[in-house]
């Protein structure tokens, strides 16, 4: 099937194809006709499969019919990376048709709350937003959406897994009752069932590889010990051939003091969390896109706020929490049919992770052997001591640490 056979509008045709995209993907093939024929859809597919496309050619299709002096979508994201990623795919598609959008998130100064004011006052024709932000612009008076076709939720699981379901109903009160509404989760917990019921109209449903990370995926597991950890990693990285990677950390503490140690081996790695400043994170993520950066270390919740093609390697420092997080982590790379690998260290706390997400994705996944040189570094950590030797206190700032404490997490 191509783009052609969706029956598109001249402008919107051109946008698709100078973009490069010829042929739609399945979540697309199976999607646009269900939001073109005016369904509300409940969507489930992983990430890199192409959902945003999936609902925003339709959506393009329709505005596209119309004079354009409205607000008609609003589409909510979890994150501002998100927001930011989708607008950029409006404009691309959208470059010949005349439909202008906007993105709307927190965390920036008073001119970007200025530019965001007034490009809703604008009447702009699509609005991407983070549900925190948006609620300021209602609350305010400001934001208008009696003219509101169509709502969009994508990465609902991930909106409350961040706690947005009130924040998510209060928008949807603002809203006309008459509109389409198209969800769209990487996964189907039971709450997104609940949500869908509350703010769906007779919803058709599609399921796209449930929980299955692309076949283009070479996962491999490290069994190590924490000390072997960052030897292990650098290793991985200098004597390997990556050129776009992603380390993944179960803390932001982790993920700072991880950049630490990878820089004073003069590897060129930015640690991405949230303390940083809104114009330092768009600055790392646009330097790792335009491949200026080798390395971005992060939590998860760079897993689903950045969507860039060519990421060869993706490496779990920290097995994560969840199963469902292992799939968003390694579906970062392997995108749009490509290849790439995802390695992952497990120490024996881990194992039970490991086993659920082997589980979960109905495979065990290959198991490395340990580079002979680093053996030795969890030998001397855990080596004897001899027995005529007291073992020496460990301080804690001029304070002797008491005995019978353990050890503090790494």
């Amino acid at each position: 099937m191509t783009f052609q056979e969706f029956n598109f509008n001249e402008h919107l045709l051109e946008g698709i194809l100078s973009m490069g995209f010829n042929t739609p993907t399945p979540i697309q093939e199976m999607a646009i006709p269900i939001i073109l024929a005016g369904n509300d859809i409940i969507a489930c597919a992983q990430t890199g499969t192409g959902k945003t496309g999936a609902y925003l050619l339709p959506v393009l299709e329709h505005i596209s019919k119309t004079q354009k002096h409205h607000s008609y979508c609003l589409i909510l994201a979890p994150t501002r990376e998100l927001a930011q990623q989708i607008d950029q795919q409006v404009e691309g598609l959208a470059y010949f048709t005349g439909i202008s959008s906007i993105a709307v998130f927190g965390g920036g100064d008073g001119i970007a709350y200025e530019q965001q004011r007034r490009g809703i006052q604008n009447n702009v024709n699509i609005i991407i937003a983070t549900p925190g932000r948006l609620i300021a612009h209602l609350t305010s008076g400001v934001l208008k959406l009696n003219h509101l076709t169509h709502l969009v939720l994508d990465e609902a699981d991930r909106m409350l897994d961040m706690g947005f379901y009130d924040d998510i109903m209060k928008i949807v009160s603002y809203l006309p009752k008459t509109r389409q509404t198209l969800l769209f989760s990487a996964t189907m917990p039971g709450r997104i069932r609940t949500l869908a019921k509350s703010i769906l109209n007779n919803p058709q449903q599609i399921n796209i590889a449930l929980s299955q990370p692309a076949v283009g995926i070479d996962q491999q597991v490290y069994r190590v010990h924490d000390a072997q950890k960052t030897p292990l990693l650098q290793m991985l990285l200098k004597n390997g051939s990556y050129t776009s990677i992603l380390i993944f950390c179960s803390r932001k503490e982790i993920v700072k003091s991880l950049a630490r140690e990878l820089k004073s081996a003069r590897l060129n790695v930015s640690a991405f969390h949230s303390d940083l400043e809104q114009k330092e994170r768009e600055e790392i993520l646009l330097n790792f896109k335009n491949r200026q950066l080798p390395i971005i270390i992060g939590t998860d919740a760079l897993s689903r706020g950045i969507d860039v093609e060519g990421i060869d390697l993706v490496i779990n420092y920290d097995v994560p929490g969840d199963p469902e997080d292992y799939i968003h982590r390694i579906g970062r790379t392997a995108r749009a049919e490509t290849t790439g690998t995802a390695i992952t260290f497990v120490n024996h706390r881990d194992e039970r992770k490991l086993k659920s997400i082997e589980q979960l994705i109905e495979k065990p996944i290959r198991l490395m052997e340990v580079p002979d040189e680093l053996k030795s570094i969890e030998m001397a950590k855990h080596a004897p001591q001899s027995a005529n030797k007291r073992p020496q206190q460990r301080k804690w700032g001029n304070k002797s640490r008491p005995k019978g404490r353990p050890n503090s997490p790494a």
